[in-house]
């Protein structure tokens, strides 16, 4: 990623607010550009209105009514409801204008199905009503023809969900569906809302009856007490209310919306296929799949509202600061083939390799790398250091989380039988390993003890991103900031945890100055724990150790040692190292 790259949709000078239009002199295409006003090979358009209009021209706050209430001022406590962690990180999916809208969804989600193994759904719109189908499981386990068949219409939104063990219930897979007075809407949400629980205590105290524990459905009971009309007032009007991460698409009888948080904390795309559909999706990766054509992101704080009679409208949401786009979508999320925040995420991850080898430097016969994540960056690595980049540990894609572990040997077992080495490229070798992160460091002593045990002379470890110091609170699923490794240890305590020769992290400096001026633009909240939507303790609370059951690939540490660290660290490495011995 070059120091001049324009990671933000919009260029230094443009201000969006509720007052204001979108700037049309953006660097990127204008939006009206982006749907004629007719588009002749799109049947939902056919003999309707198809201008767009932008609405901003006309503020949302001329089309409120300026005596609501700041719902934090009805606030009387806070929710706490330990049993579900609405954090995760999803994908969704919009289609407007395509006879086999759920079809194509099915085949999106898919594409996006690295970002949630848990769950996945659809509902689609047919004469103006709504039906749904949702699952536990990858999502070519939750549908097949006949449940597809069950879906028929030219409007659908999908998605697919990743959640902690105890939380994957079929009653909080998304979308969600709800009815009230005007009609049915359906909703699919990525990212999480900070201010979750105040809200649903505030709406429980008011007669509101949850069904589930998903920080979604505070959405729609949002929209549902609103008084605001047309129903996508309702929505921006609910959005008002929201603090912290969403890209959100929404479908009713007759329209899709599709938003984003003024932020832009999590991606969001639009596209469109050569018979004038309109796709949604939180990376571009599913428009390349279904043959959509990307046009633009959904911009922080943008409301886009899409009907056969109006076409697509663009609206401000509010007033929005700089945008605070998450890095790690750049460092792992998102898929090497996707564009997210207007960059190639190919392109970042061998940068980042490319400053690895610069900054951290080190003799090495071999550089290889921890699939699949980090093969990019790995590549960068080897280019730059001038070595041979070599396929060391072959990860298996068929074996799935193992729930049932009769005993630690056979849990420890687990990261043999998902990431299997090559002796032949290890044996005798000094070998560069290269990850996009360290979280607990389970996962990498266990990497750098197979790698070692297949003959390796020696194991440098090169990380491609800074130490990870601070939970996600934005809509990534991380542990407690106490159960971080980075930020209970110095990097030479980690490398002998490890039991590496060598360990070094992507400089946080460095980081942000490959960004150049588009440096601002990122939410580091995990790296430096400076948070850009201020979070409460009694609000939100981070997965902690024991929340998610593990494979053997990664897990807590407690899960190895029985207990955390609680000694000085070199005589917990050797006890670890002991106990840990296959």
């Amino acid at each position: 990623m070059s120091a001049n790259s324009n990671l933000s949709p919009f260029s230094s000078s443009s201000t969006v607010s509720k007052n204001s239009s979108f700037p049309l002199n953006s660097p990127l295409k204008p939006l009206f550009s982006l749907f004629p006003k007719a588009l002749p090979n799109s049947s939902f358009f056919h003999s309707h209105k198809s201008q767009l209009t932008i609405s901003c021209k006309n503020p949302i706050s001329d089309l409120f009514s300026t005596n609501r209430t700041d719902p934090k001022d009805e606030i009387v406590s806070s929710f706490s409801d330990d049993d579900d962690k609405p954090r995760e990180e999803c994908g969704v999916v919009g289609i407007f204008g395509d006879p086999e809208a759920s079809r194509l969804c099915y085949l999106a989600l898919h594409a996006l199905q690295h970002r949630g193994q848990e769950g996945a759904g659809i509902v689609a719109v047919n004469n103006n009503v709504l039906q749904s189908v949702t699952g536990v499981g990858l999502v070519s386990e939750v549908f097949n023809e006949s449940k597809l068949d069950q879906l028929p219409g030219e409007m659908a939104i999908g998605h697919v969900r990743y959640s902690t063990a105890g939380s994957s219930m079929l009653k909080n897979v998304q979308p969600l569906v709800a009815g009230y007075r005007f009609g049915s809407v359906g909703v699919a949400h990525n990212g999480n809302l900070v201010n979750y629980r105040a809200l649903r205590a505030m709406l429980e105290d008011n007669g509101s009856i949850f069904n589930t524990s998903s920080d979604t459905e505070v959405v729609l009971h949002l929209i549902a007490i609103s008084k605001s009309r047309p129903f996508f007032l309702r929505i921006i009007d609910a959005c008002e209310k929201l603090e912290g991460a969403y890209s959100m698409v929404f479908v009713t009888g007759d329209k899709l919306v599709a938003v984003r948080d003024p932020f832009g904390f999590r991606p969001l795309v639009m596209g469109r296929r050569s018979n004038g559909a309109l796709v949604f999706a939180s990376e571009t990766c599913a428009l390349d799949l279904i043959e959509a054509k990307y046009e633009r992101e959904v911009y922080p704080g943008e409301v886009l509202v899409v009907d056969k009679t109006d076409g697509v409208q663009s609206l401000c949401l509010m007033p929005h600061p700089e945008p605070k786009q998450c890095i790690f979508e750049h460092i792992y999320f998102a898929l090497p083939n996707s564009v997210v925040f207007g960059h190639s995420v190919y392109e970042s991850r061998r940068v980042f390799g490319e400053i690895l080898a610069t900054v951290a430097p080190v003799g090495g016969d071999v550089v290889i790398a921890v699939p699949d994540s980090g093969v990019v960056a790995a590549l960068g690595y080897a280019a730059k250091a001038g070595m041979p980049f070599q396929q060391g540990l072959i990860r298996s894609h068929y074996v799935g989380r193992t729930f049932i572990e009769p005993s630690q040997k056979i849990r420890d077992l687990g990261v043999k039988l998902k990431l299997l080495p090559v002796r032949g490229v290890l044996e005798g070798k000094r070998v560069v390993v290269v990850d996009d992160s360290i979280v607990r460091g389970t996962t990498s002593l266990k990497i750098v003890r197979l790698i070692k045990e297949a003959g390796a002379k020696e194991v440098h470890m090169r990380i491609a991103s800074p130490p990870m110091i601070g939970s996600c609170y934005y809509g990534v699923d991380t542990p407690s900031s106490e159960e971080l490794i980075s930020n209970k240890m110095s990097v030479e305590e980690i490398r002998q945890l490890i039991g590496c020769d060598s360990l070094a992290f992507l400089p946080f400096d460095s980081l942000k100055k490959m960004l150049g001026t588009d440096s601002p633009k990122f939410c580091y909240a995990c790296f430096s724990g400076n948070y850009p939507v201020p979070v409460m303790p009694s609000e939100v609370k981070a997965k902690g150790v024991g929340d998610s059951m593990h494979d053997g690939l990664s897990g807590p540490l407690h899960s190895i040692d029985g207990g955390r660290i609680k000694g000085p660290p070199e005589k917990e490495i050797d006890r670890l190292h002991q106990q840990t011995k296959i």
